[in-house]
């Protein structure tokens, strides 16, 4: 993979949006939307671990401030206010966002502490909310283990969410009303592969960001391994992008392993791209 931009913290979300390549930097406290000729301006600044964000089909972006466990909208003159108040909902702060075709947002979080599994037959503690584009934030999914990187078809029929420590892509089925129904594994993956940042193509595979294998994967529906684009650091998230949707772009940096975490500077947050066969569908990205 080719790499567009470089020197950052730790970087994830990335989204394909008005043309452009946006990207969160956890540790900087930054949106940043990259130009053509690979510099990158900040859109946001917003103090916030996770720090992810997605569009309303509007344009308007949505912006989950873990700190504040709420999830925040950004207005015309460029000033963050509350959308939804997720705090009656969260035991814990808010990780991941996906926004579908219709405004509906799905926000997620962990609710356990980094590096906490639930035992074989234990109950996980992570969760999904629906924060709607009419009516109240409410409680779609729980049960997930350390539930990261989301995704929607086009059709706005299911949602896929990337459960890192049971090593699996999980769907569920999508009500009329925003509300998760029926479940079931979209692919098992590797025990060696701990999915982090999701996104989808047209033929119905899924990208899959790897941190500890410094790698984007391509999974097919039942588990099958259809690319891989080894990188040289963790790899964060992926999106498809770029003018046609056949540009997959990676976020990823130095990862140090838990137990060195808490004092970890030197991240080199970088951004990576390559063309690819089949381009992008449902969401995020379109």
């Amino acid at each position: 993979m080719r790499v567009v931009a470089s020197g950052f913290g730790l970087v994830e979300s990335p989204r394909w949006h008005d043309g452009r390549l946006w990207f969160s930097d956890w540790t900087a406290g930054e949106i940043r939307r990259l130009g053509d000729d690979g510099s990158s301006e900040v859109a946001v600044r917003h103090e916030s671990l996770p720090l992810c964000f997605d569009f309303q089909p509007d344009g308007t972006m949505l912006v989950v401030s873990s700190a504040q466990r709420k999830l925040l909208r950004l207005t015309g003159d460029g000033e963050l206010v509350e959308h939804a108040d997720l705090e009656p909902l969260s035991r814990g702060g808010a990780n991941d966002i996906v926004v579908d075709g219709r405004g509906n947002a799905y926000v997620n979080s962990h609710d356990a502490p980094m590096g906490t599994m639930a035992a074989d037959g234990e109950k996980a503690t992570g969760r999904v909310y629906l924060v709607p584009a009419v009516g109240q934030p409410r409680l779609v999914a729980d049960d997930l283990d350390f539930p990261n990187g989301m995704a929607i078809t086009a059709d706005n029929a299911t949602l896929i969410v990337a459960e890192s420590y049971r090593h699996r892509l999980t769907a569920f089925a999508i009500g009329p009303d925003g509300d998760l129904g029926e479940r079931r594994v979209f692919a098992a993956l590797p025990e060696r592969c701990p999915p982090d940042g999701i996104s989808i193509d047209a033929e119905g595979a899924v990208w899959v960001a790897d941190v500890p294998n410094q790698s984007c994967f391509r999974f097919a529906e039942g588990g099958a391994l259809l690319e891989e684009h080894v990188l040289d650091r963790g790899a964060f998230a992926c999106v498809l992008g770029g003018q046609d949707g056949n540009v997959l772009y990676a976020v990823g940096s130095q990862w140090p392993g838990m137990q060195d975490l808490a004092d970890f500077r030197d991240w080199d947050g970088t951004v990576w791209s390559t063309p690819v066969t089949s381009a992008r569908a449902g969401w995020p990205g379109n």
